[in-house]
Formats: structure tokens, sequence, C-alpha cells
């Protein structure tokens, strides 16, 4: 069976970013199997012993994971799990059970949200209600006056899909005690929490004091190859691993994941302190860019970034855009932007990108990113007033905003 359009665009991509000498960042999809099985054959002997016997059932290597994870966050115990979506909903029942309550509270922009289908009813038998809406963060004043009682708080920190915002420290204090006002208990969608300690200004041990549970991604930010952990209490997280089994989530073998996730620890979160302070630089490069291109309206959000990731924005399709990115990385070796999204809501013609600072994004000048900015701007104008046949107008992609 000969390959898709969609699979040859990916392709495309991949070929693209993987030869661009210089990046922002570098995603594990940009690697082929070898070159990453050859890293983490070479160096996962730095962050554990591979004299051990092989881990089963996670009696070893994942063990370790656990431990040390229980110890960065300050918490009792923590359980591995293979992917984030089951340690949350995971989390999620085994609060519904204890507090009495089905209803769990979030923003309709969360992760279970969007991107689980419908996962937490469906599965679990989990309902969920929106204090808020908009791309935001849940406030106390959200809390307080929402009219039906729950017995979960979740919060995303950074909540992704609303441009990876957080709130002050003061608001997240705040709606944490507004939830413990209702008797309701709070949970913390982590996933890249290892990188909110900047924003807040306090470290992992502090910030997920202020929460019942805590669910981390190791892939997200850490460049780890998967796996997830559900940290908390004791008794939550013995509770956890019954469920964990229930959901077919006690791999037999899962020690790769957890040697990435150790190496992670080890290498990248120390790192992320520098990509959240070199993120500012870039965005407010970016920004300066377009400002000074001919491209009609552009916006980063949120400016300054909270984290190493934010948004931007055009008035363009994201075809075009797509289309943009690439030929730039294959015919100057930069990518500035990888993939493009139409806006979820809004006027036909208005698409954002995620942007990722890394250690390769170090090496960036503001300089770099403005003329990068700029290259980008002559090749946007120059597709957009060149149209595919039968295709609208040129000056219809690019001034629906």
């Amino acid at each position: 069976m000969g390959a898709t359009d969609e699979q040859k665009q990916r392709h495309r991509r991949l070929t693209a970013w993987r030869a661009s000498g210089r990046v922002l960042a570098r995603a594990s999809a940009d690697h082929t199997l070898a070159e990453r099985l050859t890293a983490l054959a070479a160096d996962a002997g730095t962050a554990h012993d591979l004299g051990e016997w092989t881990d089963v059932y996670g009696d070893g290597v994942v063990a370790e994971v656990e431990r040390r994870t229980a110890d960065l966050l300050g918490m009792e115990a923590a359980a591995f799990f293979p992917t984030g979506t089951m340690a949350q909903q995971v989390a999620l029942r085994c609060w519904a059970a204890r507090t009495g309550s089905p209803v769990v509270a979030l923003h309709p922009l969360s992760h279970p949200e969007v991107h689980e289908r419908g996962a937490l009813g469906s599965v679990s038998g989990l309902r969920t209600v929106h204090p808020a809406t908009g791309p935001r963060q849940i406030t106390a004043d959200d809390v307080r006056g929402f009219p039906e009682p729950f017995g979960t708080l979740m919060l995303e920190l950074p909540l992704r899909d609303a441009g990876f915002v957080l709130p002050s420290w003061e608001e997240l204090e705040a709606v944490v005690a507004a939830a413990r006002e209702r008797d309701a208990v709070v949970h913390l969608d982590g996933a890249r929490l290892w990188e909110c300690t900047e924003h807040f200004g306090r470290g992992l041990q502090e910030v997920a004091a202020l929460a019942d549970s805590v669910y981390l991604s190791f892939y997200k930010s850490l460049d780890g190859l998967s796996g997830a952990v559900l940290a908390g209490s004791e008794s939550l997280v013995d509770e956890a691993r019954t469920w964990r089994h229930r959901y077919g989530g006690q791999l037999f073998q899962q020690y790769p994941a957890a040697l990435s996730a150790l190496l992670g620890l080890d290498r990248e979160l120390p790192r992320l302190p520098s990509y959240v302070a070199h993120a500012k630089v870039v965005a407010e490069a970016l920004a300066d860019g377009f400002a000074e291109s001919s491209v009609p309206w552009s916006r980063v959000h949120p400016r300054p970034p909270h984290t190493h990731q934010f948004q931007v924005w055009l008035p363009y399709a994201s075809d075009v855009l797509d289309e943009v990115s690439v030929r730039q990385a294959e015919e100057t070796g930069t990518t500035l932007f990888r993939r493009w999204f139409p806006a979820p809501a809004g006027p036909p013609g208005l698409s954002f990108t995620e942007v990722t600072v890394a250690a390769p994004g170090l090496e960036w000048t503001a300089g770099d990113v403005r003329d990068a900015v700029a290259d980008f701007a002559v090749r946007l104008r120059e597709a957009a007033a060149a149209p595919a046949p039968g295709g609208p107008a040129p000056e219809d992609l690019g001034s629906q905003a």
C-alpha cells in the first residue's frame, strides 16, 4: 500500500526538520529509531546501573523513577504509568470514590476535555463541569461562584491550549483555598509542571504541596521516550496501582521509558530555567520581527511567555503557513516554525503554532530570530500572492483576521 498524502507530508517535514542546522528545539520525532536507541544505550549508564537484572513489572529502574519523583515533589509515593491519560483518569476516579462525588471541575480547554475523546465519562463514569471559559486559568472567584457542587478541582499547569498560560503564585494559592472552602480535593495536571517553577518563583515541592495529587509527564519537557507518574499520599498511590493494573497499565517491561525518564531528570530538568528565560528573548524578537515585516497582523501569546513554550498567531490559512515553514527549513537549513493549526474559533484564515525553546534555541540571538522572521515573512507574502489553481484570491489568504 502506498503512502498517503499526509504520510508523505509528514516524512517531508521530518526530513526538513532533521536536516536543519538551526532549530529552536528538537523533538523525539526528529530522530530515527536507530538514533534514539543508540543514544539511550550510550547514555543510560550515567543514570542507572545497567548491570542490574531486567526490570519486570516495575521492580527495578521503574521503582527508582517512582522514588525519585516522589522525593522531588516532596510527596509520600508515586506510581509510574505508561501514559498521562491513564494516570490522570485513575487519579480522578480514585478521588471520585473517596469524595463520594463523580463531578470534576476543570477548564474546558484542559487535556481531558480536548484530547481524550470524552474518556473521563466513557471509561471512568465521571462528569465534568466548567467553572470558567476562555483562554485563561480558573480563578478563586470562578470556584466560589460556581453553582454546582463538585468533588475534585483539576488544574492544568500550564494550560496548554490557552497558550501555556499560568496563574500567578498568589492566584494559584487563592484558587486552591477556594476549592478547600468547598471541601473539594485538588489535583494538578502537571504534565509540564517541571518548567513552571520559574514563573511561580517556587520550587517543585512548594507547588506540589498545594495539591492532593499531581501527575507529571516525562516526554513533554524532559525528552523521555514516554511515561508519566502520579504522585500523592501512600494510600492514594496504592489504590492507583490497583486501578493501573485494571486499566492494563501494569506493563511487563518498560525499562527503556524509565531509563529515559531518569536521563531527563538528570539532564533536562536542570536546564529548564535557562529555556524559560531564553523563551522570553525569542518571543520578544518574534513579535518585533513581525511588527517590522509586511505581515498585516500577528500576535505572540502570552507575552512574555510563562514557560519555555508559547503560541504565535497569524492571519493566514494553516496549509499556507505549513508550506512556507517547511520550505524555509528545506532551503535555508533554519526551522523557525513547525506545524500550524486553524484557530479553534473565530473567523476563517486565522492560524496558530506552538513554539518551544530548548537547548538548540539557546544559540539563537534576538537578531537571529528577527532575521529568520524577515525571511519567513518574505516567503509568506510570495506564497499568499500565488494561490493554487481554483483557490481563493491572494488578498483572501492574508486579510482574514
